[in-house]
């Protein structure tokens, strides 16, 4: 295995710790809503586009739609790749610069209108949002807008708004989302610039880009504060082969690699954001970035509600439609109701992020976790649904002339969400240690494993100021009150829900924080059911100011949005019921320990019986080195020119 950083728990907290920004220089709506302040202004009334933005975006998306008509998603898994012409009407229609400013080559649309074109992409083949989000969310365009110099921004914008795919370098074959332990060099050199060393493992679109962003680490030496930095680089720069071209489960076109950098070598003005400053920048990006999969993830479930209506109605059972049967009704309503409060928390997300007035990182990341869990089970619904036809694949459907739905195609495909741009438990720990930011702040020593007994002293002192002010205000509120947000007709009895519910679980947080103090970041089963509540919290909200906003539209559309938005809300406060219930009573504590027993082989005999045809066909992380590469270089361009 490579040299890596010899890093303990302490010090890859610090890492993390240190990138992560620590200031709320403005307001967040999910902040406030784990604070037990349910903060209705900052996104009711529903935030709304210009109207000549809006009018600009449609104009693109009616275009963009008449395109995707006329593209064969089947082509796409059949061969498992996105025909060379696909990508070269996508950059004819300005697709690789939507966000990127008009005076740099690109569309200059907003943060929802591209939302939008990923949902309606999605829809033709998910490889196809997949190309775009991370060219553009993750990839060179994001930074660069956040971090890039002028100089930066006029040579590299220009190419990626034309179709100059890009990625995002990041993930090693032993580093996931721990980067205190990313190996990857970038050593100073007499000239002023850098040379690269390392490997790096899932390069979405790094088989085909031309430019990428790469994180690797800077030694700190005189004149370099060292640190993990954020690099531009040529991928036709000598020493760089793509060595692989991975396949997976799902999402068959996508084009992730495993990519060797031998003494690359790059200029100082590729740093992006200064040295040391790579994870904050990457941190900084996913703000935004994390938005592609909730839209993904959105028009996956409206289309899976389009075939849940019309497969119910046809398919006959015991003598009637089988969405006459209860048990599947059931299920179609879930899927209604979820489709809505999905659409709404990715309209309100890109609308807020579009505005700039509120801090999105909680709200981003809530989305992101909340959509990718709540998709997978709609599309596992529209299985269950479908019986055996959801089983069956699409072509072999077609074969035996029935209509080609895909639903184990869209199972296939959707289930890599729960992992990319941070896997659920990760985003669990990450958006709890934002949830908890301010019982951090007033706990100071209490909340740190090595304090002594002096600062832990000093610390409650500290806590016991801020808690008699903060708790007072967790007693009593709106919620409380029968004619609250009474404007919402008969959506206020939810929003009174949320109110007293915020407090509920700022109250609870409060109990586990004075129950565990220091110990309370090791319960991780305790946090994120906190961050669940949250989760769902958010969604009642997004889906009520939404039908608010529709009502005020148009009357009838916004009284069938008031209906999804009440069954949504109800059947939240079930799960939430479940949530508060599972804080307390667990078998958190019992699972550690039969975890123990099990990784210390008390259970061998358990496994017993079977046959692991896996076993010697090679170590479970590959062995790899810096060094030059041995393997053919599998890398291409797509042919649009």
């Amino acid at each position: 295995m490579a040299d890596q950083p010899k890093v303990t728990e302490k010090e890859a907290r610090a890492v993390a710790e240190e990138a992560r920004e620590s200031g709320w220089r403005k307001p967040s709506f999910a902040k406030e809503l784990y604070l037990g302040r349910f903060r209705l202004d900052l996104v009711h009334p529903h935030p709304r586009a210009e109207p000549a933005a809006a009018a600009k975006a449609e104009q693109f998306l009616t275009r963009l739609r008449e395109y995707a008509e006329t593209l064969d998603g089947t082509v796409i898994e059949r061969e498992s790749r996105i025909p060379d012409e696909y990508v070269k009407g996508l950059a004819e229609l300005g697709c690789f610069g939507i966000k990127i400013p008009e005076e740099y080559g690109g569309l200059g649309l907003s943060q929802v209108a591209y939302n939008r074109a990923l949902a309606l992409l999605g829809s033709v083949h998910p490889t196809l949002g997949v190309l775009l989000s991370a060219h553009q969310s993750i990839g060179v365009p994001e930074p660069l807008k956040l971090a890039g110099t002028p100089e930066q921004k006029a040579k590299f914008l220009p190419r990626c708004a034309k179709g100059a795919v890009t990625a995002f370098l990041l993930t090693e074959p032993d580093v996931g989302s721990d980067p205190a332990r990313l190996a990857t060099t970038a050593t100073p050199t007499e000239d002023g610039g850098y040379l690269l060393d390392g490997v790096k493992l899932w390069t979405t679109n790094g088989v085909v880009a031309e430019l990428v962003v790469v994180m690797a680490r800077v030694p700190r030496s005189e004149g370099h504060p060292g640190g993990i930095t954020a690099f531009i680089v040529e991928m036709d720069s000598p020493g760089i082969t793509v060595e692989r071209r991975n396949a997976f489960m799902g999402l068959r076109g996508i084009e992730n690699g495993v990519t060797r950098f031998h003494q690359v070598r790059v200029p100082a003005d590729a740093v992006v954001g200064g040295e040391g400053k790579g994870l904050k920048i990457a941190l900084a990006t996913l703000n935004t970035g994390r938005l592609s999969i909730p839209s993904m993830c959105a028009g996956a479930g409206k289309w899976c509600l389009k075939i849940a209506r019309e497969w119910s109605a046809a398919r006959v059972q015991w003598g009637k439609p089988i969405a006459g049967h209860a048990a599947v009704a059931n299920k179609i309503s879930f899927i209604a109701a979820t489709t809505y409060a999905l659409e709404s928390v990715q309209e309100l997300s890109g609308h807020m992020s579009d505005e700039g007035r509120n801090d999105i990182r909680i709200e981003a990341a809530l989305a992101k976790l909340y959509a990718s869990e709540m998709s997978c089970k709609i599309a596992d619904e529209l299985m269950q649904i479908r019986g055996g036809r959801g089983y069956e694949t699409a072509q072999s459907l077609a074969a035996r002339g029935e209509r080609a739905a895909g639903v184990e195609q869209l199972v296939r495909d959707l289930r890599i969400n729960r992992i990319f741009e941070g896997s659920t438990e990760i985003m669990h720990l990450l958006i709890a240690r934002e949830a908890v930011d301010a019982h951090l702040a007033a706990a100071g020593a209490l909340a740190d494993l090595e304090a002594d007994l002096p600062a832990k002293a000093k610390a409650a002192a500290k806590a016991s100021g801020f808690y008699a002010k903060w708790l007072p205000q967790l007693v009593t509120g709106r919620g409380q009150v029968p004619t609250s947000f009474a404007e919402f007709g008969q959506l206020a009895p939810h929003l009174r829900y949320i109110e007293r519910t915020a407090r509920k679980l700022a109250r609870s947080t409060f109990y586990g924080m004075a129950r565990w103090q220091a110990g309370l970041e090791k319960r991780q089963g305790f946090l994120g059911r906190i961050v669940d509540i949250g989760a769902e919290l958010f969604a009642m909200s997004a889906a009520c100011v939404r039908a608010e906003m529709q009502r005020e539209d148009d009357v009838r559309e916004g009284e069938a949005a008031y209906e999804l938005a009440d069954v949504f809300c109800r059947q939240a406060r079930v799960r939430i019921e479940v949530l508060f219930e599972g804080l307390w009573r667990n078998t958190d504590d019992a699972d550690r320990r039969l975890t123990d027993r099990v990784l210390d082989g008390a259970y061998t005999w358990l496994e017993e019986g079977v046959l692991d045809p896996s076993e010697g066909t090679g170590p479970w992380i590959a062995d790899w080195r810096a060094g030059a590469s041995t393997e053919d270089n599998v890398a291409r361009r797509y042919a649009t020119g």
